[in-house]
């Protein structure tokens, strides 16, 4: 079996034939290298995949984000893949969670992990996302295992924009998502988009 990347996402197959463990380390390894070096750009909503008028959240390879405004976003086989969300401009809230994977020292017991998973409980922002602005999360990341178990008890961090400035922090989620509150700028922004052929039929529609 061979691993291989489409637009930074991972796939198997199978080989017809056994091409040795040295093949499929070295393709892994070079196919790992390219998709991990690029970022993956994630819709965050429904419909038409455009990003004009959208603004765009960065998430590093430690941050796992579960969902956008109450849409579920796809898991990816990596787990410290970096990511690129499109937002849709307006009030935007993202729950996600922080995981490092640490290799394991010494001897490891047969059918025992590798490695050690340090996650956080889920915690959530919510901000104003503005078109055309590009967001990051900003975070003390371990250097190690201690460091990243020691911050599980006290998870803190925020969403700052280009600037530098912090436009929400980071809180523990409460399993609520709130009902939409950018259902206009999602209108306005899928107007700006749509085709005069497309507003005109929609106009139609409305004063039917």
């Amino acid at each position: 079996m061979s691993i291989y990347c489409v637009s930074g996402i991972f796939k198997t197959r199978l080989l017809p034939s056994s091409a040795g463990q040295w093949v499929v380390f070295l393709l892994t390894a070079l196919l790992v290298s390219g998709c991990s070096s690029s970022m993956t750009r994630v819709q965050t909503w429904e419909g038409e995949a455009t990003t004009a008028g959208s603004a765009l959240l960065k998430a590093p390879g430690e941050i796992r984000v579960a969902s956008v405004n109450g849409r579920a976003m796809e898991s990816f086989l990596m787990d410290d893949l970096a990511l690129d969300y499109d937002l849709l401009p307006g009030e935007t809230q993202v729950v996600f969670s922080s995981k490092t994977i640490w290799a394991k020292a010494g001897v490891v017991r047969s059918g025992e992990s590798k490695v050690h998973v340090i996650e956080t409980e889920p915690h959530v922002v919510s901000f104003t996302a503005q078109a055309g602005e590009t967001y990051r999360f900003q975070f003390a990341k371990p250097n190690s295992r201690r460091d990243a178990e020691t911050m599980i008890e006290n998870f803190t961090g925020a969403i700052v924009n280009e600037a530098g400035d912090e436009v929400a922090s980071f809180e523990l989620w409460d399993g609520q998502v709130p009902a939409s509150g950018n259902d206009l700028e999602q209108m306005k922004a899928v107007w700006q988009r749509a085709s005069e052929e497309d507003k005109r039929s929609f106009l139609r529609w409305a004063f039917e």
